[in-house]
């Protein structure tokens, strides 16, 4: 018979069961174990398979995107996870990171957004001022994010993408 098969419960097995938890507190977890029933956890994660793919990229880019400051990968992975490439694909996260790379990397506007973005996630968690590039000006010096600095970055992680560096 296959541990898939509900088995007649007799008196004695309720009988047992009710010994077992009459010295135990009774807690929520219990609660939802039993509503769910027997085998809920069989071969299933109870992870998202969206959020597992989205914990694979914010780890690939942990160890695979230049970026001292964190910002940049932060919200990389912020934008993986929100895509709809992500939802389509969620067995695949690595080549769904290599396709939102390229495009970032085909669109000026994109590349610029990114760097943006990930100046005012820079500036929010290391409590100063962002810096913003404007157009005709050099950067600043200090700027962590430039969109030079950002466009080798990822030119840099999609070679190691496209080279599967896994």
């Amino acid at each position: 018979m296959s541990d898939d098969d509900p088995k007649p419960r007799t008196e004695a097995d309720a009988a047992l069961e009710r010994e077992i938890r009459a010295d135990r507190p009774f807690s929520l977890a219990d609660a939802i174990g039993r509503m769910a029933g027997p085998g809920i956890m069989k071969g299933v994660s109870p992870v998202a398979r969206k959020d597992q793919a989205a914990a694979e990229v914010q780890e690939y880019l942990r160890q695979h995107l230049t970026d001292g400051a964190g910002a940049l990968s932060e919200v990389l992975a912020r934008q993986v996870a929100e895509s709809d490439l992500l939802l389509k694909a969620p067995d695949q996260p690595l080549v769904v990171l290599a396709g939102h790379v390229r495009r970032l990397l085909d669109s000026q506007h994109g590349l610029r957004e990114l760097v943006r973005e990930s100046d005012v996630e820079w500036g929010r968690t290391a409590g100063e001022r962002p810096y913003f590039e404007k157009d005709g000006c050099p950067p600043a010096p200090d700027d962590p994010y430039t969109l030079e600095s950002v466009r080798a970055a990822l030119t840099r992680l999609a070679g190691g993408l496209a080279a599967g560096k896994a």
